[in-house]
């Protein structure tokens, strides 16, 4: 069964094109230095309208996640058990994703992990994913 897509809207579209790469980019703020995550049209910290898109190191720590082991889309049914947490990346945005390559049971907030990449989309984009740092 094919995976939903997530859509390009105009706005995200340089996000989509540093997935072909495997750029981790956010939109930054020149007014007050701050990077933004979710893609938007204004900073919310200062509501400046001149953001633009900057590389991201790709690292951070585990906020929070939950162990699916029923999964909430019959096309994700395969997949069982997936790993869906928030990590905070060491710019300071905050991101939903999956954290694969680990046994679920070892993993903790506040490890570290680092970015990696689903397989390519029909249309050669990748979803951002993160595994543990190891060590």
């Amino acid at each position: 069964m094919p995976r939903i897509e997530p859509p390009i809207t105009p706005l995200a579209e340089p996000y989509w094109e540093g997935t072909r790469r495997r750029e981790l980019l956010a939109q930054r703020c020149p007014s007050c230095d701050r990077f933004v995550w979710y893609p938007r049209d204004a900073c919310p910290g200062c509501l400046g309208t001149d953001l633009a898109w900057s590389p991201l190191a790709g690292t951070g720590t585990i906020y929070t996640f939950n162990v699916m082991r029923k999964p909430g889309n019959p096309m994700m049914a395969d997949e069982v058990p997936y790993v869906v947490a928030l990590v905070d990346l060491d710019e300071g945005v905050r991101m939903t994703t999956n954290i694969v390559g680990a046994d679920p049971a070892g993993l903790r907030c506040d490890q570290r992990v680092v970015v990696d990449w689903s397989a390519e989309l029909a249309d050669g984009r990748r979803l951002p994913v993160f595994r543990p740092v190891a060590g």
